[in-house]
């Protein structure tokens, strides 16, 4: 077995695509459904942290009505989708309450990610799920998105994986389809075509070889797999595009073996999300601290909680990025506020239980929460 040099993914996002769950049929299919159900549980009693992004409600609704064409028109769309997403969902319940996995649902829409307190909100109860062990089933909200409003739906699962996998900081995005990866060709038309194990740039050729290669039922295409490949390793996240229907690759990916094809990250994690958050761009405001809070940050890894904190600077709204500092000014890191301005000026130097009752509302415990830290 051939592995990938230094690949251990801990946290992984997974996006099955329509093709791949039909097998190239008109409905799902259970044995597939099955095989790959079984390699995620696998995951999950390793330890790992595994996150679904699913396509196929559409075609689940397209089969509940026995239709036996496609409707064109967004609002058709997303009556299959209203359809569907319930069945597919009970499908995902049924199969993993085998292995004694609780699932949970997340639609999405680009809106909720373009809005700072709904990508807080989004990032938080994803990250919730994942440290209670929930296997999280996601999907675009095709109900509410519409191609109407510019840029307001993601367009397809492809790039709404690469958005979850940049939300909770993945490892890995491992796209799933029916093909082996990304060709010198198409497959399908040219059998001389030679895949491409690797992909260190996304460039013009790149962009050329996946165009025109599209599945029949997916609204996708390998074109769209290279943009989420350019938006997630723009964030420091490897991606593989590999084929679903072949045994065990969900597992082989994982445990590093070089299955598909993977495009490198084009900057490690860390360094993308610290440009972001301490380029000092986007930050709001600045929040002091007392000593027991710079111990809790920096010794024990610990959240930011609103008894720790002295005073504020800078008017700041939920979902800002705001400096941490101690008393004599040093610069601790930043953070996303789960609070804002208003708010912390009323709940500074309070245990955390007062929140509700001198806010009237609660958004948790902590003002800072550790998975939205950034510590020097």
């Amino acid at each position: 077995m051939i592995k990938v040099k230094d690949s251990i993914y801990h946290r992984i996002v997974i996006k099955f695509g329509t093709s791949l769950l039909t097998g190239g049929s008109k409905r799902l299919n259970p044995y597939i459904m099955s095989s790959l159900v079984a390699q995620v549980a696998k995951l999950q009693k390793q330890g790992r942290e595994v996150i679904v992004v699913s396509s196929g409600a559409i075609t689940l609704g397209r089969h509940q009505l026995r239709l036996s064409r496609k409707i064109k028109g967004i609002p058709y769309r997303q009556v299959l989708a209203s359809i569907g997403q319930s069945r597919l969902m009970r499908a995902y319940n049924q199969l993993f309450s085998e292995y004694h996995i609780t699932v949970a649902q997340a639609l999405l829409a680009k809106a909720d990610l373009a809005d700072r307190a709904s990508y807080l909100n989004a990032r938080n109860t994803l990250l919730a799920l994942l440290e209670l062990r929930v296997l999280c089933i996601v999907n675009e909200n095709d109900v509410v998105a519409v191609d109407e409003i510019k840029q307001a739906n993601f367009g397809d699962n492809d790039n709404l994986s690469a958005m979850v996998a940049n939300l909770v900081d993945a490892d890995l995005l491992l796209i799933l389809t029916d093909v082996d990866g990304l060709y010198t060709a198409d497959p399908r038309q040219h059998p001389d075509a030679e895949l491409i194990p690797e992909v260190t740039r996304i460039d013009s050729r790149i962009r050329r070889l996946a165009s025109g290669t599209s599945g029949k039922l997916g609204i996708g295409g390998m074109i769209t797999k290279i943009e989420a490949a350019k938006l997630a390793t723009a964030s420091g996240i490897t991606m593989i595009i590999a084929n679903g229907l072949k045994p065990d690759t969900i597992l082989k990916v994982a445990d590093g073996e070089a299955v598909g094809t993977r495009f490198l990250p084009a900057t490690s994690k860390l360094e993308s999300r610290q440009r972001w958050m301490l380029s000092g761009l986007s930050t709001k405001g600045k929040l002091v601290v007392d000593s027991g809070a710079v111990m809790a940050l920096k010794k024990q890894q610990g959240s930011l909680l609103a008894a720790g904190i002295e005073q504020i600077e800078g008017k700041f709204r939920r979902g800002d990025i705001v400096n941490i500092c101690d008393t004599e000014g040093t610069r601790l890191g930043c953070g996303i506020t789960n609070y804002s301005s208003a708010d912390i000026d009323i709940i500074k130097g309070e245990k955390s239980g007062k929140i509700a009752v001198l806010l009237g509302h609660d958004y948790g415990s902590e003002v800072v929460h550790r998975n939205n830290l950034v510590i020097l």
